[in-house]
């Protein structure tokens, strides 16, 4: 996984926060789209997208996270 190494942690923190939290106002798409997956009714292609596109970013970080505390230290 290096193309993961490679990204800028600072970029996925901004990216995460940027397109995670889009729109800020009212709320949210992805508490949306979580509250609708996990209510079934997250049926449309759109909304699926929807959630993928909001998600990525942040997936992304929690796997970019994970390996940097699962790396071993240098000595």
């Amino acid at each position: 996984m290096k193309w993961l190494d490679s990204i800028p942690l600072t970029a996925l923190v901004i990216a995460a926060v940027i397109l995670g939290g889009a729109p800020f106002v009212p709320e949210p798409h992805i508490i949306e789209k979580v509250r609708m997956l996990a209510n079934g009714t997250l049926t449309r292609p759109i909304d699926i997208f929807d959630l993928a596109y909001h998600g990525l970013p942040i997936l992304l970080l929690m796997l970019k996270l994970g390996r940097l505390a699962l790396k071993p230290a240098k000595s």
